[in-house]
């Protein structure tokens, strides 16, 4: 007799576990679920009392999180990069989430109105999901040798709690506009993590400091240091010579770059421009000289030249060795590449980040006004103080220089 209640009562479950996904938990009826599990209604009532009793043992039910936490373990014996795990995680965890929309939609929707046994129910559930998922995330920095910023259970709690907030957003509003789409979250939030969260082999914490302050300042890249870096991206390829030479020669972030496409690039008898989709919709101009360097012409430069090369429908701008567009993370990589041995005065290696800062003063320098470059941007006048500043200063010892100069003759 006991094991056929247990049969019966997990029958209603895996019923309304199914039920739920697929509509909703509003629009599930007890007698859509008895009917599905093949017994009467008044054997439901008896079991869970109505609905929600239904509902709360559904959410204490541990054998999906069981395997959610197998699943898991298997995934970090199989990974081959950070990077790629955690895209991995968070595509699988949002295909997930999709397949219950209806019931997502419904749970924080009718949450509210959910006895408090069922909240706190819900409660335990996460806890015990973000549990496996700190358990997962302590094997992958464990094998790559990392350190976080953040106890494995906040960094869970932090990348849960972002793919759940997407998911609602995606699943119960039209044009947010927030997002390109799901790919561009994910790469986006693995960049959050791989350069926010962890702290990479052999920095300390007082480089760690350095190293934020140094992002937080605008410090442009000694002109160079700039043509040492487009040199050896040249020695790359083709394509990597016009992926770092759009870098300096734009002032675009890698994020506007891995949006681009060949359908955004104008060239006419003047000058070459690209059209920004990313944010707001603007044009930028792609520059012949780079800090007092000529790269071909607005129809010659390295961006023509690897555009001449393409044979492929791709529609990305830059693409991958598989043909697929270039993510922000993977520029990115193309960067390391490029700035190997490289030191900049301040002691750190250049961050790509540095690119469109000796963009920005090099526009002021030549005389761009705060409010041309402010459309360029597509930023306001007041957040562009720091590169204001910065090319003032650079003037300044400019001028000091001439001064000097012409004092010794």
């Amino acid at each position: 007799m006991s094991n056929r209640r247990t049969s019966t009562r997990q029958r209603l479950i895996q019923a309304a576990t199914q039920l739920f996904i697929a509509q909703g938990v509003a629009e599930t009826t007890t007698r859509q679920i008895a009917d599905l599990a093949e017994v009467n209604e008044v054997t439901l009532f008896r079991h869970f009392r109505n609905k929600h009793g239904l509902l709360l043992a559904m959410m204490e039910d541990a054998d999906a999180l069981a395997l959610l936490g197998a699943a898991l373990g298997q995934q970090v014996t199989q990974m081959t990069s950070v990077s790629q795990v955690l895209k991995n995680y968070a595509t699988v965890h949002l295909q997930a989430l999709e397949q219950l929309q209806e019931f997502v939609r419904s749970l924080i929707g009718e949450s509210g109105h959910y006895p408090i046994e069922n909240r706190r129910a819900l409660g335990r559930g996460v806890r015990l999901a973000n549990r496996y998922t700190a358990q997962y995330l302590a094997a992958v920095l464990s094998n790559e040798h990392l350190q976080t910023r953040l106890p494995n259970d906040k960094l869970a709690g932090l990348l849960n709690s972002l793919l759940l907030g997407y998911a609602v957003l995606e699943f119960t509003s039209e044009f947010h506009e927030l997002w390109h789409d799901r790919e561009y979250f994910v790469d986006a939030l693995v960049e959050l993590f791989l350069y926010g969260a962890l702290v990479q082999p052999g920095m300390i914490e007082g480089e760690f400091a350095t190293h934020q302050a140094a992002q937080q300042a605008v410090i442009d890249l000694p002109s160079p240091m700039v043509h040492d870096i487009l040199r050896q991206a040249k020695q790359q390829g083709v394509q990597d010579f016009a992926l770092a030479y759009v870098l300096f020669a734009t002032g675009l972030s890698v994020e506007e770059i891995a949006r681009l496409g060949r359908s955004h690039v104008f060239t006419d008898d003047q000058q070459s421009v690209l059209q920004v989709v990313s944010g707001q919709v603007r044009q930028v101009p792609v520059n012949s000289w780079i800090l007092g360097r000529r790269y071909g012409s607005h129809s010659t430069n390295p961006l023509m030249q690897w555009l001449k090369t393409r044979n492929d429908n791709q529609f990305a701008l830059f693409l991958t060795d598989s043909e697929t567009g270039m993510t922000p993370f993977e520029i990115r990589q193309r960067w390391q590449r490029w700035v190997d041995g490289l030191i900049t005065p301040q002691g750190m290696p250049p961050a790509v980040e540095q690119a469109r800062a000796s963009w920005c003063v090099e526009m002021l320098m030549r005389g761009m006004s705060p409010e041309n470059l402010s459309i360029l941007l597509g930023r306001e006048v007041q957040q562009l103080e720091p590169y204001i500043h910065r090319a003032q200063e650079k003037m300044a010892l400019e001028e000091a220089a001439r001064l000097d100069r012409r004092a010794t003759l």
